[in-house]
């Protein structure tokens, strides 16, 4: 008998991307949690930069509350999952075991403070076993902010080309999530991502912070507006 045909054959997803059953669960009860908290903090907030553009769009009432829930799931997916995406895939490529879960406590409390207006999001994180020395766990770690920091960029460039047009709200929360995400995550103090990148490289550390606090001084700079 063949050892290698084995082990191949067991692991036949090893070092490849893959989700587990609960993984899949948990990952959809954080994305409809969150959106919803999102929804009730922005539509609470009385923001009327923000849903004139929806009831514009979806028309006043119902209809633009359900828009905006159908952004937030957009903004959950692109700011939150794929963060934790960045972490899981880098992690597996690696060959180690990567997988998210949700934390129910953290999705309570973000779903309580959103109808006293808060902004508050601790869905859950990526769970990784195996071998890792500063680099790798650097580099994993690295992975979440940095895809942030390219939604970032991508939402300041839409505010840019669609100012002056309503479109150009939901690439404003694209870019101010995705900053604001960035940014926090790279303080470094355990558990955040910022600890385990500093031990690793404090210039790769230094230029992530910069971009994110460009990122973010250039959206508030730009004197977003829409004619209604």
């Amino acid at each position: 008998m063949d050892m290698t045909d084995d082990l191949l054959r067991v692991n036949s997803g090893f070092g490849s991307p893959r989700f587990s059953r609960t993984e899949l669960r948990d990952i959809a009860i954080s994305i409809l949690v969150l959106a919803l908290s999102f929804t009730i903090v922005f539509a609470g907030r009385n923001n009327r930069f923000i849903m004139t553009a929806f009831e514009n769009t979806f028309g006043a009432g119902l209809g633009s509350y359900a828009g905006l829930f159908a952004v937030c799931i957009g903004l959950v997916v692109i700011s939150f999952l794929l963060h934790e995406f960045g972490h899981k895939f880098t992690a597996q490529k690696h060959g180690l075991w990567s997988e998210y879960r949700m934390f129910p406590i953290g999705l309570g409390i973000s779903l309580l403070l959103s109808f006293a207006g808060f902004l508050f999001a601790a869905p859950g994180a990526v769970m990784i076993s195996g071998q890792m020395d500063n680099r790798l766990n650097g580099k994993i770690s690295i992975a979440g902010p940095a895809v942030n920091l390219v939604f970032s960029a991508v939402g300041l460039l839409g505010c840019i080309l669609l100012n002056g047009n309503q479109w150009v709200v939901p690439f404003y929360l694209l870019a101010s999530l995705n900053a604001s995400l960035a940014l926090f995550n790279l303080i470094p103090f355990p558990p955040l991502d910022g600890s385990k990148i500093l031990k690793w490289s404090i210039p790769v550390w230094i230029i992530a912070v910069v971009l994110g606090a460009a990122e973010f001084i250039g959206l508030m700079n730009l004197g977003l507006y829409y004619m209604v």
